[in-house]
Formats: structure tokens, sequence, C-alpha cells
């Protein structure tokens, strides 16, 4: 399936959208009890996804504990997946470049090279169709900002399945099978599996935990941020389940 009809897919059963259809669906039904029901709980669910509080608490519920340093140090590269692209940036004489998750994931690896002092691939396509790939930009960042040598490019993936097969074919020429996996800490569950079946040894390095600096009564209250956190929750949730049904059906 294309990237372009995943995440069409994938819009359609995350909030705010698949709200918006639940209260849409009420207006088909004659029965006013039943319209009534169908709107109060998209009300709820709505108010709870927009809620800090709430989407705060169901990130934490997939985001893993940090990196184990002595751990890391038995891997034998660094793995970096890309997080998407800011396109035509102004400020950047209108070239695509690394978007914020992408940079907080790259920021993060850098600290790690120097750390572990293991070399480094960067994995990530053209999605969208951007003229540059994701990898080629992670790369210019992390050498030309970060002053990070890039080893190994991986420009041909689209989604999370394919970094991992991709990754794979590169790495294993290598003869290097256990890896520092980097992504944000909401994505790790869903990609350290994808890596894993694809055949590496995975080490966890999560960056972007999701924090909160003291609980009071903002916290409490709608917010548009909370509901992409819900919004990303969901998503990854749903791609879990979505990679278990494909390995059961594929046995």
């Amino acid at each position: 399936m294309s990237w372009f009809a995943t995440n069409l897919i994938a819009t359609f059963l995350l909030p705010p959208l698949s709200l918006l259809i639940l209260i849409a669906a009420g207006y088909f039904f004659r029965s006013y009890r039943i319209a009534r029901g169908l709107g109060i709980t998209a009300f709820i669910l709505l108010l709870l996804a927009s809620t800090p509080y709430f989407s705060e608490g169901a990130m934490r519920l997939i985001e893993p504990t940090p990196v184990d340093m002595t751990e890391a140090r038995s891997a034998s590269a660094i793995v970096i997946l890309g997080g998407g692209t800011y396109f035509h940036a102004p400020e950047y004489s209108g070239e695509d470049t690394v978007n914020e998750e992408t940079l907080a994931r790259l920021r993060y690896g850098a600290r790690l090279e120097r750390e572990l002092h293991l070399p480094v691939l960067v994995t990530g396509g053209r999605p969208l169709g951007n003229s540059v790939a994701e990898a080629l930009q992670m790369r210019s960042a992390l050498e030309q900002d970060f002053g990070v040598p890039v080893r190994w490019v991986e420009a041909a993936s689209d989604n999370t399945y394919e970094n991992a097969r991709n990754s794979f074919l590169i790495l294993q020429k290598e003869h290097i099978t256990r890896i520092c996996l980097v992504t944000h800490a909401s994505h790790m569950m869903r990609a350290a599996s994808a890596f894993r079946r694809a055949g590496f040894e995975v080490i966890e390095a999560p960056a972007g935990y999701t924090t909160r600096y003291h609980t009071d009564l903002l916290t409490f209250l709608p917010r548009a941020k909370s509901l992409r956190q819900s919004s990303i929750f969901v998503h990854e949730t749903v791609g879990m389940l979505w990679y278990r049904a494909r390995s059961i059906f594929s046995q």
C-alpha cells in the first residue's frame, strides 16, 4: 500500500476527523436517542483527546525508558529515522530541509555519536514526492550543523517498515546487526518492532519524550497541542495493531 493511501486511511481513523465523522453520523439516524448518543460520545472523546492531562498520560503509555548507555556501547552502528521535511524553508533560500521532529532526532543522534563513537546511518525517502530525500537532508544537517559524519544513507524508503528493511540490506553487507535506533519516544515501540522483524538486534535510543513542567489548572483545559498528541497516540497504536495483524496473516 502506498504512503498516500496509508495516510489517507489513517486520517479517517485519527482525531479530529474521526470524531467529526461520528458527529456527522448522528444526522443519518432518525432515532433522536442514537443521534444524541453519538453526539455526546464524540464530545466526550474530543474533550479527553484535547486535554493535556489525558493526552500526555496516553503518550507516556507508549514511551519506553531512556537508553541504557552501557548497553548502547555494545552496538555497532547508530540508525536515525527521518521524521519529515520542512518544505521550501525561506531562511534556507527556499530549499527543503529537516523539520522540527527530524531535527530533534538528529540532535540526540549526534550526541550519541560523540559518546559512543559509532558510525551513523540515516534513513528516509520521498513520501510526499519532495525533491530531496529526507535522508539526504539529514546527512546535510548532521555534517554541516552538528559536525557529525554520516557513513550510510538510505533514501528509498517511504515508511517505517521500509526504513527497517532497506537499512538491514545496507548494514548486513557490513556484518552489522546490532544497532542503536534513534526516533521519537512515541514512535519507538512501532519502529523497534519493525527493525527487529527486519533482522536487527535493537537497542532503543528514544528522543523527544512527553514531559510536563507542572500540573495546574491549564493541564485540565482543552488545547490544540493535546489533540495532536492524542492523534499521535492513536496513530502509533493502530500502527502496532496493523503490524501484528500483518505478521499473523503472513505466517
